[in-house]
């Protein structure tokens, strides 16, 4: 059974700084995850973040891990099956899809990251990272006088519809039901703004286009006739779910499941560090996911200095 310090949980931007921080302090860490570079992989083009305009975000995640790697950081392709904590260790079970082993740590910096809920329609997964989207704060400017569809019913979903109606030529809002479960302010914003367009009672069946997203095609609820709308863009806003199961036994999380921490990122559990988009923020963007991951090494390598063993 192999030992470690820190164990890092998720290669995202998170991780991979956790990573380099922690080489740079010359802390015994491992980073496991089975492909390092996390979400950012997925997008298409990274306009905010900074010094790196327009970069892609493969390049983006590319760039972070061969970072990490040029530290001396160290790897594990392996996925997380499994955390238990035993006294004060945390007792890894790890699985690289050959063979099971387990690490022993004795702190960790879980970053694991979150999944956003899919519409599970054809054509988004083909389409995802060219015109489906999963985040308007990200992507909306990509969108200058176009024309975009936002699908959901919530908080997020009317925001989205916000901020791109300040930059789109039209906004669609397509949502399953006739109300909203967002706050009524918000609601009220939507419906005062004019090139919102309300599609209710309405699902998504398909998004169109080959290499790049073309139209959306939509099935009414009450009646069941289908329409096509001709469109640039489809930012999906139907949730989130924060990959927190292996860590709820013994971590403290708020009722949507996100980790309660705070920008140092500790948590109710010692030892136990959470960064990036499992825990909870105001802001997930792969800077603010960078800023926990730097803070988490901080507070985990005061946890180690102050205990013994």
């Amino acid at each position: 059974m192999e030992r470690t310090d820190i164990a890092i949980v998720g290669g995202g931007a998170a991780g991979l700084t956790a990573a380099i921080y922690a080489a740079r302090e010359r802390l015994a860490a491992v980073l496991i995850d089975d492909y390092p570079g996390g979400q950012i992989l997925q997008a298409a083009l990274v306009d905010n973040y900074p010094g790196l305009p327009e970069i892609s975000g493969e390049e983006l995640g590319e760039a972070f891990r061969q970072h990490a790697q040029d530290k001396g950081a160290v790897f594990l392709e392996s996925t997380v099956a499994h955390i238990k904590r035993e006294n004060d260790i945390f007792v890894l079970t790890l699985d690289d899809g050959v063979q099971t082993s387990e690490l022993r740590a004795r702190s960790v910096i879980y970053a694991a990251g979150c999944r956003h809920r899919l519409l599970g329609v054809e054509g988004e997964a083909r389409l995802t990272g060219h015109g489906v989207s999963y985040c308007a704060s990200c992507d909306a400017a990509f969108y200058p006088q176009k024309t975009v569809a936002v699908v959901g019913g919530g908080n997020t979903a009317l925001g989205d519809a916000l901020l791109l109606s300040r930059i789109a030529e039209t906004v669609y809002l397509i949502h399953r039901r006739d109300t909203f479960r967002a706050s009524a302010a918000l609601v009220e914003a939507v419906k005062q703004t004019d090139n919102i367009q309300l599609i209710l009672h309405t699902v998504p069946l398909e998004i169109c286009g080959e290499k790049a997203v073309t139209g959306i095609r939509l099935r009414n609820q009450n009646d069941q006739t289908q329409q096509l709308l001709q469109i640039d863009g489809v930012f999906a806003a139907v949730g989130m779910q924060p990959d927190t199961a292996m860590v709820s036994d013994f971590v403290r999380c708020d009722e949507t499941g996100y980790v309660i921490a705070g920008e140092d990122g500790i948590t109710s559990c010692p030892g136990l560090f959470a960064a990036g988009d499992i825990r909870t923020k105001q802001l997930r963007q792969v800077i603010t996911a960078a800023a926990d991951g730097a803070n988490c090494v901080r507070s985990a390598e005061h946890y180690l200095r102050t205990r013994k063993g």
